[in-house]
């Protein structure tokens, strides 16, 4: 069916190819939203709803015991389990809906000659649209408040640009492993799991033990959530050194997730 041709849709550096790829995201992402929230009371706002409602669950409690780590005050640690939750929930809900977009698009895909990338992609946008919509305001009024500052605001976008990054880089690297293997739902809840409670999300990282501290510089949500928080919530002016690492660290999965998701698509034909 001209495979070699499929593939090569984007490989034209025409803008005419950039706009039919953008056409057919926004398509992508919107059918995603519709078929998401059909029937839906609140529609993309449940993504606020849920951290706000697990916030409230972990302040009661986990709050006294963890408020020592806090100045004493639960109004600080529930900001920090606010934003922490909120940057796990972007990175688990995202990845776990990428994961199956290939096969659950095979038909389609037998059908009709499409950037076959354009389907785990248009799940994370789609996630991203949700997060800005609903989170996003939310972070952006908290840091203004802590602040002060415009600077921080205008910061507060490239750790959510590492998470964006890091969560493309991960479904590409899901989405291409479930042709070959379809157990892997199962394997990647475990994984997600063991990084939700591998990050300080609803502790202080200062609870880890000294000898565990180190390798949460491998983890690469940790960071994305000590960087957003450190902007948002310690009213000081941004680490640009902690951002810069984030960063570093997603982009680099992103770059190894597409070049994974490259070197495998040739087979996926055959096998969706």
């Amino acid at each position: 069916m001209g495979v070699s041709k499929t593939f090569k849709f984007l490989d034209s550096s025409s803008a005419n190819d950039l706009i039919r790829y953008l056409e057919l995201l926004q398509v992508l992402v919107t059918r995603n939203l519709k078929v998401r929230y059909r029937g839906s009371i609140l529609g993309v706002y449940w993504s606020l709803l849920n951290p706000v409602m697990m916030t409230g669950g972990y302040t009661a409690i986990f709050g006294m015991a963890f408020a020592s780590y806090y100045h004493n005050s639960l109004f600080k640690y529930m900001l920090d389990v606010f934003v922490g939750l909120v940057a796990i929930n972007f990175f688990s809900a995202s990845t776990t809906q990428a994961l199956p977009s290939l096969v659950s698009n095979g038909a389609l895909l037998n059908k009709i000659r499409l950037p076959i990338n354009v389907f785990p992609m248009s799940m994370i946008a789609a996630n991203v649209f949700q997060f800005s919509s609903a989170c996003l305001p939310i972070l952006a009024i908290a840091t203004l408040i802590t602040s002060k500052s415009l600077l921080n605001v205008v910061a507060l976008l490239l750790p959510l640009l590492s998470l964006a990054c890091l969560c493309t880089g991960i479904g590409f690297i899901v989405s291409a492993l479930f042709v070959f293997f379809r157990d892997l739902p199962y394997f990647y809840e475990l994984v997600v799991s063991i990084l939700w409670f591998g990050s300080p999300v609803f502790y202080p990282a200062a609870i880890v033990p000294a000898t565990i501290r180190p390798f949460l510089v491998f983890n690469p949500i940790a960071l994305i959530i000590e960087s957003i928080r450190q902007i948002a919530l310690s009213g000081h002016s941004p680490n640009f050194a902690l951002i810069g690492s984030s960063l570093l660290s997603s982009l680099v999965v992103l770059a190894v997730g597409w070049k994974l998701f490259d070197s495998w698509q040739h087979q996926f034909m055959d096998l969706l």
